[in-house]
């Protein structure tokens, strides 16, 4: 039996519905699901359940009220919850969750701390590569290696429009006392352009 939106919507909010039944609905959700299924689902993002599956259905979603709803969490979830909002929020590239993330690479969890750093590389633009610029000098040895690979994805990503930010990085990025994978992947970088 194909169930419809507002089927998998009341089955994830019904009390009733089984673990497996919200999951396959979020699941479901993932292909069928609109602007109005993404308050049910973002009311699951911190159930340690079925937060993931929440997360699966949201992240296909081309809706800007889930990037919302992921911003929205960021405040109010912990540990691995925040950590699976914030690799969402670098999956679906929200520029808008760029300052936050930010602040979020000097969390005390490590864990939180590194995914905000891989968002951050992923979603780049010229806001992100100037925070992880900066995080590299201030990064403990437990970050730097994570930070230094979303530095080198940003920079990667950046538009011809950006090209001396993303040379900047380069340079950055093939000191010594960046990882060692890091600086062979950057100085091939700076090769390329000549510099």
């Amino acid at each position: 039996m194909k169930l419809d939106q507002p089927a998998l919507i009341r089955m994830i909010q019904s009390a009733s519905s089984t673990y497996f039944q919200k999951a396959i609905a979020c699941k479901r959700l993932s292909m069928i699901g609109t602007a109005e299924a993404v308050p049910a689902l973002a009311a699951l993002l911190g159930d340690e359940k079925l937060g993931h599956y929440a997360r699966f259905g949201l992240e296909p979603m081309p809706e800007p009220a889930v990037d919302v709803a992921l911003r929205d969490a960021l405040g109010k979830l912990k540990g691995m919850l925040l950590q699976g909002v914030i690799n969402s929020l670098g999956v679906r590239r929200d520029a808008g969750a760029v300052a936050a993330l930010g602040g979020l690479m000097g969390n005390s969890d490590v864990g939180v701390a590194r995914a905000a750093a891989a968002a951050l590389g992923a979603i780049s633009g010229p806001e992100a590569a100037k925070l992880l610029t900066a995080g590299l000098g201030r990064a403990s040895a437990q970050l730097l290696p994570v930070m230094a690979r979303a530095a080198l994805v940003c920079a990667d990503r950046l538009p011809e429009v950006h090209h001396r930010t993303a040379v900047d990085m380069y340079k950055a990025l093939a000191a010594n006392n960046m990882p060692k994978p890091v600086i062979l992947a950057a100085r091939q970088r700076i090769m390329a352009e000549g510099i």
